[in-house]
């Protein structure tokens, strides 16, 4: 059994979609169709630059969605070649596009709001974000209960058995940073982000998602979605429009969904658009094979074997 999974924030680069849309028709294809969808040239900003203008939320989400997606199609492997789907915060967005809940317009509107909610929601520097490495999630909880002190600070992503994101008031995540050691954590990290994503403070950009997630249409996807915020398989529409809404706020509950898609049979990982998934899911479950396809010829070396 396959699954296949989409990468979130972070994997952008300046340079990211353009072999691919030179190479194929259908990617160029879904390139013109997020333009179109967004009124701006965000193909040429994926492929030009400037880093920073594509580093910002608003940008990055629905380019690492369009780069993702457009790499599964210009495979031209069907969905049904995987038993399940499945994304990182943003990924997720991607994975449903992919099992066809929604369409790639709809998707890009949809990223492209979210982003520029989750900026609004809490003024710049005011959040923060680290990395715990060589911490698990009981780890983690226990340094932002810590280093709370009456401020938000949270778990935001289990990502594997050896690295927790936490979440929250710039304060306490720096707090976290000097209580990481003496809990238990090799290393404490400071990320380059302008919000505190998937903490309580996102509570503004889940109510304006909630409100566009409301006008949008989605259909049963093809294959189940594992959800973030349940590490469970979700098939319904009306579920996945509530879970969407959760995820905004909630952690991602990447480590039990990669576990709990092995535990349902699944043996093989697919990456499509990025190979930041790949190695954590090597440390959860590393029995599993893992294909990152990123460029033609990984493309080239993917439909060969599925």
């Amino acid at each position: 059994m396959r699954a296949f999974i989409f990468p979130g924030q972070g994997s952008q680069s300046v340079g990211m979609g353009k072999a691919l849309a030179e190479a194929s028709r259908i990617a160029r294809e879904l390139f013109e169709e997020v333009d179109e969808a967004l009124g701006q040239n965000l193909a040429r900003l994926m492929a030009e630059g400037p880093q920073d203008e594509l580093t910002l939320t608003e940008n990055a989400q629905p380019a690492i969605m369009a780069n993702a997606l457009a790499t599964l199609r210009a495979s031209g492997i069907d969905i049904s070649k995987a038993s399940f789907v499945a994304g990182h915060s943003l990924g997720e967005y991607t994975a449903l596009a992919a099992a066809g809940a929604f369409d790639a317009a709809t998707t890009a509107r949809l990223l492209k709001l979210r982003g520029q909610a989750m900026q609004r929601a809490v003024p710049v520097g005011e959040g923060a974000m680290a990395a715990l490495l060589g911490a698990d999630v009981a780890t983690a909880r226990a340094v932002a209960d810590a280093a709370a002190r009456g401020e938000v600070c949270t778990v935001a992503n289990d990502n594997d058995p050896t690295q927790v994101v936490i979440s929250g008031h710039r304060g306490a995540v720096e707090r976290a940073l000097g209580l990481a050691k003496e809990k238990g954590a090799k290393r404490a990290v400071l990320l380059p982000v302008s919000a505190p994503f998937h903490s309580p403070l996102m509570e503004p950009a889940a109510r304006e998602m909630e409100q566009a997630l409301a006008d949008a249409r989605i259909a049963a996807p093809a294959v189940p979605l594992y959800a973030n915020v349940t590490a469970a398989p979700v098939t319904a529409a009306d579920d996945i429009r509530r879970l969407l809404v959760e995820q905004v706020t909630g952690m991602v509950r990447w480590r039990e969904s990669v576990a709990a898609m092995a535990e349902a049979g699944v043996t093989h990982f697919v990456e499509f658009g990025g190979k930041v998934l790949g190695p954590m899911v090597k440390r959860i479950a590393p029995d599993a094979a893992v294909t990152s396809v990123v460029t033609m010829d990984d493309l080239d070396a993917l439909v060969k074997e599925v």
